[in-house]
């Protein structure tokens, strides 16, 4: 086997010392042009059982690859100050200072007023139920959820009074909108509540205790607001089950 190995590795070499030892009388060597030599090496180099163990186009893109990584971190190691290990440092640094971000901002805050963000994603339930829920989760310290139940049993309140059109598909943002020109003086609070309720529901930021106490104040509020007159002197909508509870 190792002997059938040497032999193969050695006919190109072979095939090169009888290109330059031949002679036209058999007298002695002379001198082979270079290119019939170097051609009839290719011939022999070319042949499959010099190229078995070759690495496959895959492996060979993937070292390609590598060592392109390898240069590029090579140049950025030599123009980092302290080398090798500047160049780790400053990795780190920017690793920390990205988490540090994400930390501090959360997700990406989505779009409130997509078709997908609507403030009722269940079967309808009355202010009262919400109202529930969102008390029950407060017990639990769950400020996140009992902030997403206060809103929706604002909302809630507000169709069961006749000031908001029941209307599936609403956002919070829409609602606050909407309830701002009924109820002119609680519009600016009307619309902190629906940014909190957006940063909790789309951006995954979480509620705390003071918001939830805001948005429950703005709701008891609004439960004994008079609606403004709308213009041309009607009387306001009067309140269908409004205030319960």
């Amino acid at each position: 086997m190792t002997g059938s190995l040497a032999d193969a590795a050695l006919r190109p070499v072979a095939a090169l010392h009888r290109a330059a030892l031949t002679s036209a009388d058999g007298d002695g060597p002379v001198t082979t042009p270079r290119l019939p030599a170097r051609e009839d090496a290719e011939r022999e180099l070319s042949e499959p059982r010099y190229h078995e163990n070759d690495p496959n186009l895959l492996q060979r893109i993937i070292d390609w690859i590598w060592d392109r990584v390898g240069d590029l971190l090579d140049t950025a190691a030599g123009a980092t100050p302290g080398g090798p290990t500047g160049l780790i440092a400053v990795v780190i640094v920017v690793a920390l200072l990205v988490l540090a971000l994400r930390l501090r901002l959360g997700r990406l805050r989505a779009q409130p007023t997509s078709d997908t963000s609507s403030l009722f994603t269940d079967r309808p339930r009355t202010a009262a139920d919400h109202r529930a829920n969102s008390e029950a989760r407060a017990a639990e310290a769950r400020w996140s959820e009992a902030v997403q139940e206060r809103m929706r049993a604002l909302v809630r309140s507000l169709e069961e009074r006749a000031l908001l059109d029941p209307r599936p598909g609403r956002t919070a943002d829409e609602a606050a909108e909407e309830a701002g020109h009924a109820l002119p003086e609680h519009a600016e609070a009307l619309h902190a509540a629906a940014r909190s309720f957006d940063e909790v529901t789309y951006a995954d930021r979480p509620a705390d205790e003071a918001t939830y106490l805001r948005l429950r104040s703005l709701d008891t509020a609004l439960r004994h607001a008079t609606p403004a007159a709308p213009t041309g002197g009607r009387e306001p909508a009067t309140s269908r089950g409004g205030g319960r509870s």
